[in-house]
């Protein structure tokens, strides 16, 4: 297929922020151009899905596909810490809508996503690389290269800039700026974990705490073909103690774990172990003259609670939604339309991040004799219902967390 020179809508990324925002757009009748630097299908993490993501995928009438693809049914999370045990399902929860999602191998996701972009119309083109953007308050023009190094220009009258790490243009318009907290490292493969069925409830994740340092913790993500997906999460500094090898230090690490360790202890680590360090991110702003930015491109927390692709898929919806409006001849006021209303749950799973390293909210999830309502709303926010701003959790998240925390406390 030949790339356009100029288009309604370009699309920088293929993932699922920029497959979901093109295919809204495309159903509506605008042309949409989609570059995409790599090939599909290609690996990446962020698998376990939350049940808000499939409010977006149906929008972006994606949910059928989805469906019928087998992927491993997600109705919850588990959680261990030194023989502490909690697990939550995500019908007890006190927000309105879907309680189950699933576990994804995102090579076939993404591409699930992507074929459907263009099946309604959106036109997809891989390996090519934007290198150069300029906005102007009438029309957005990109300098892009192909496989082959060949440069071209793409003018449209919107740019959404769904890239993820790669943070296209927010890097080549100065808009990156230091993340809060401290530097992350995690490490992580995927296993043929051999997992008797007893031994694990493959509906759902399993966060394991480090048993002594509580600031490390482990996932796994069973699939629905008797692999996961595993991985650990710590701060830079608790890995210079290991070798560094990857794979030798991912199972020595996992070997000092109780219920993860007894999972895995005869797993098979078929896929190279990988290793990533300082993926937290921030931008100064997430929209411009004929620009938004979408999901990690705009900035990524952490994956604790496996909110990167629900975050970028609410991002998704409301850009889609402003652009369409803006196309249409209408007025948008970005910063109300846009930014305030995804900052809303982005704080929420910001402040939920915070109080799990600082182990607040482990202690919420530990707890002997929870609340059963607080526990819901809690539980709301695990499955992704960050912007529900009838949560109390939702609308103060920070001193409504403190003040539980210290409740459990008191009551151990």
């Amino acid at each position: 297929m030949s790339l356009a020179e100029s288009c309604d809508v370009a699309v920088v990324g293929a993932g699922p922020a920029g497959a979901v925002a093109a295919a809204i757009l495309a159903r509506k009748g605008y042309e949409v151009v989609v570059l995409e630097r790599q090939t599909f299908p290609r690996f990446s993490i962020g698998e376990s899905l939350l049940p808000q993501c499939m409010v977006f995928l149906d929008e972006a009438g994606m949910t059928g596909m989805v469906e019928a693809a087998g992927f491993q049914l997600k109705d919850g999370a588990a959680f261990d810490r030194g023989g502490l045990r909690s697990s939550f399902d995500f019908s007890d929860k006190t927000a309105e809508g879907r309680s189950t999602t699933f576990q994804v191998q995102r090579a076939r996701f993404d591409k699930i996503l992507a074929d459907e972009a263009e099946k309604v119309g959106a036109a997809v083109h891989y390996r090519h690389e934007i290198v150069d953007a300029r906005f102007t308050d009438e029309a957005a023009y990109l300098i892009h290269v192909d496989e082959e190094n060949t440069r071209s220009s793409l003018k449209c009258r919107y740019c959404l800039d769904a890239s993820g790490f790669g943070k296209s243009l927010s890097g080549l318009l100065g808009l990156d700026q230091p993340s809060a907290g401290g530097e992350r490292t995690s490490i992580f493969t995927h296993i043929r974990d051999g997992a008797a069925a007893e031994a694990m409830d493959r509906n759902k994740i399993l966060i394991t705490v480090h048993p002594v340092h509580h600031d490390v913790w482990f996932w796994l993500i069973p699939f629905s073909d008797g692999t996961s997906s595993l991985g650990v999460v710590g701060p830079g500094p608790y890995f210079s103690g290991y070798s560094g090898d990857p794979l030798s230090d991912l199972r020595a690490i996992v070997a000092e774990t109780g219920l993860l360790g007894d999972i895995v202890r005869t797993a098979s680590f078929d896929l190279p172990v990988r290793r990533v360090s300082g993926y937290a991110s921030r931008v100064s702003r997430l929209y411009g003259p004929r620009f938004a930015l979408l999901g990690n491109a705009g900035g990524f927390i952490d994956p604790v609670f496996s909110s990167g692709v629900t975050i970028a898929l609410k991002s998704a919806s409301l850009a889609a939604a402003a652009v369409d409006r803006e196309l249409s001849g209408g007025k948008v006021d970005w910063e109300h339309e846009f930014a305030a209303p995804l900052n809303l749950g982005v704080e929420t799973f910001r402040q939920f991040v915070s109080a799990w390293y600082d182990t607040s909210l482990q202690d919420i999830i530990f707890a002997k004799a929870p609340n059963p309502r607080i526990r819901r709303m809690i539980c709301s926010i695990l499955a992704g219902y960050a912007w529900d701003s009838s949560n109390p959790y939702v609308v103060q998240p920070r001193r409504r967390l403190a003040a539980l925390s210290e409740m459990c406390r008191q009551q151990r």
